[in-house]
């Protein structure tokens, strides 16, 4: 049987010599086989996205939110393309009344709502460059990125104000200018005056933009359309620089692929926005569906209760990290266990027939429309019961889960790759393949991708399973990190941008992701932690003599393998009265909660961010020793063998925190 390509090889690969890494072919989208697809004319900056969509289809729903009064949640109310068109018109003219030039930057700081939007179109209205801020990146965060990207102007959650004005908060000492999303109080207003702010409401921001109108002042394709600030492995965040152009052709690129298909998306189409707009995923998702005159809801702020949201507006479209559709897989399991087991039973002989009706080529709503009827349409009515697509992306979603929704949501369900450097949309899946099944689909239009040798990792991208470090190029790249070529440098080699991300090339050209090549992962929130870094912090602790964090892209939660410092808990046993000799001492559930206690508080003095924290440890009475091979000659963890040596206590932590949650 011939297996079906979803990928062009377009080079061959090159051996390595005289130390230089091998080269893995270079793959490309199959619609970009003999080369990129010429770029739509009409569309070159993320401006002409907004505004053709505004002259296309001017009344139909662009932006929704769900207004909160006596604590009580009401209806979606929606804005018009025209009608955030005309707000876009007057919050531009009031920036530049206030002195905005073109490539002044102006920062967005808050939740994701409606005036995020508007505030960011303003921007490209005029040449101004969008910096989104956020606190996630940790303490100081904020203010780093106002100082570091030189920001003027900023808009912001009300309820972000008190913060930005703090004592602490250096940043806002810069500012020219702060605009609320709503209102400001009449304090914190006189707080900013003090130290040379304005201040402005957003109903009075908009009524000077309609005093003093000024001329749109359009970006050309070369312009900076926004400055992405992203983790590292330590340290300072990184400006990540993205042009207009960049912008437009990922969109354009984005509608080329999606048109190949028989379900389209169209202007009818409904997009649920909760994931951070401050992150590449969500805005470009966003901006995709203003291309397609398509309307997007935001959540009201409470991840917790997101199922409300979904219930009230119905999307058709959903995208979240792969956090968010374990908690869908785990709600639809705990339903599962309290049906009685002749109900549980004809549930489980369905998903089997439905699978396996899929596995033979059948697209999901073709599979078993009887197991649709009878048991699995329940299931979508809970994602709204219009859901035609979920994507998954930020780390890697199980296989398990995965094949658990394609069979059960009676919708598409595909995964994603891609980094903020590469406007978040790296590879996609293809609708109701299940070759592609674990996996992250194919390059997009108008990128490349090929592997790089990893020699010290066993990785070879001409091998017979071809591995290596993805590396990629083309037209949907950053133009470098913002301040910092010698960063970009690093990462840029021969206009390849080298991810940091080990994948594997499948002989039908998909991509699948298997490691990654720096200590730094992501958990399946989609939170980036730096491995190496948070060990040197906890190894501050004075019970801590030797540790190894450990985190699976899989799960949400760190855990650990200590080495406990015998001195230390010696003192602690005598503390308690207990004369052990020091093995018996590590086997005892109290110095294992002990030690977590003592890492939760070394991580708050360090000021770590939540999902840093260690939940679960191990401990181990030998220190990690090169006899094992558990360390290099320089005493630096060998993580993959550890994990070897470790894996039965790891998968024990994993299975004791899950039984927890349950």
């Amino acid at each position: 049987m011939i297996m079906r390509p979803f990928a062009a090889k377009v080079e061959e690969g090159v051996k390595g010599i005289d130390g230089k890494p091998s080269e893995g072919p270079v793959y490309r989208n199959l619609l970009s086989e003999k080369g990129f697809p010429p770029i739509d004319t009409d569309i070159t900056t993320a401006w002409d996205i907004f505004r053709k969509s505004v002259e296309k289809f001017p009344e139909n729903n662009m932006l929704g939110w769900r207004r909160i009064v006596d604590e009580k949640v009401g209806p979606y109310i929606w804005k018009t393309y025209k009608q955030v068109y005309e707000e876009v018109l007057q919050i531009g003219s009031a920036l530049r009344a206030l002195g905005a030039e073109p490539g002044c930057r102006v920062g967005i700081y808050g939740i994701n709502c409606p005036q995020w939007i508007i505030a960011m179109e303003a921007c490209a209205a005029h040449t101004l460059i969008c910096v989104p801020l956020y606190d996630t990146l940790g303490s100081g965060a904020v203010d780093y990125i106002v100082e570091h990207a030189e920001i003027d102007f900023v808009f912001v959650q009300d309820t972000k104000i008190k913060g930005l004005l703090e004592p602490d908060c250096k940043c806002a000492r810069r500012l020219k200018a702060i605009v609320s999303f709503t209102n400001v109080s009449d304090e914190l207003s006189h707080k900013a005056s003090e130290i040379g702010v304005e201040t402005h409401s957003w109903l009075d921001f908009l009524h000077m933009g309609r005093e003093k109108p000024e001329e749109t002042n359009p970006p050309k394709p070369f312009n900076i359309c926004t400055i992405m600030y992203t983790s590292g492995t330590s340290g300072d965040p990184k400006g990540v620089v993205l042009t207009h152009q960049a912008v437009a052709t990922f969109v354009v690129g984005m509608d080329l692929y999606m048109d190949q298909f028989e379900d389209k998306m169209t202007h009818d189409d409904v997009y649920l926005s909760f994931l951070p707009l401050a992150h590449i995923l969500d805005r470009m998702n966003e901006e995709y569906f203003f291309r397609k005159g398509a309307s997007v809801g935001y959540y009201h702020g409470d991840l917790n209760v997101l199922r409300d949201d979904i219930q009230e507006l119905k999307p058709t479209y959903l995208a979240g990290v792969p956090r968010v559709f374990e908690r869908i897989h785990e709600g639809i399991q705990k339903a599962l266990q309290e049906l009685n087991p002749r109900r549980r039973l004809i549930f489980n002989a369905l998903y089997k027939h439905k699978l396996a009706w899929m596995n033979r080529g059948y697209s999901h709503s073709k599979a078993s429309p009887m197991a649709d009827f009878i048991a699995f349409r329940k299931i979508r009515d809970k994602l709204g019961g219009r859901i035609r697509l979920l994507v998954s992306g930020g780390a890697p979603l199980s296989p398990e889960i995965e094949e658990f929704l394609r069979v059960t949501c009676c919708c598409f369900v595909v995964q994603g790759y891609g980094l903020t450097e590469t406007l978040g949309g790296t590879a996609l899946g293809f609708p109701d393949e299940m070759c592609m099944l674990g996996t992250v689909g194919i390059p997009a239009v108008y990128n490349e991708i090929r592997l790089e040798e990893v020699a010290e990792m066993g990785y070879d991208p001409l091998g017979e399973n071809p591995a290596g470090e993805i590396c990629i190029r083309g037209q949907c790249m950053f133009s470098g990190y913002y301040k910092n070529p010698e960063l970009t440098d690093e990462v840029i080699k021969d206009g390849w941008f080298h991810t940091g991300d080990i994948g594997e090339i499948l002989p039908n050209g998909v991509l699948k992701i298997i490691d990654r090549k720096k200590n730094l992962i992501k958990l399946s929130q989609g939170e980036y932690v730096a491995l190496e870094h948070l060990e040197n912090i906890y190894g501050q602790n004075s019970l801590v003599q030797d540790i190894w964090v450990y985190g699976d892209s899989f799960k949400s939660m760190l855990v650990a393998v200590i080495v406990p410092n015998p001195e230390t808990v010696n003192r602690w046993a005598k503390n308690l009265g207990l004369t052990k000799p020091f093995e018996e001492l590590c086997s005892l559930s109290e110095l294992k909660e002990h030690i977590i206690t003592e890492l939760k508080s070394t991580a708050e003095k360090n000021k770590l961010r939540k999902f840093e924290y260690i939940k679960a440890v191990a401990v181990e009475t030998k220190p990690f020793d090169i006899e094992r091979d558990l360390v290099t000659a320089t005493l630096k963890n060998r993580r993959n063998n550890l994990l070897k040596y470790y894996q039965v206590q790891i998968d024990e932590m994993y299975r004791k925190l899950a039984s927890k949650k349950i």
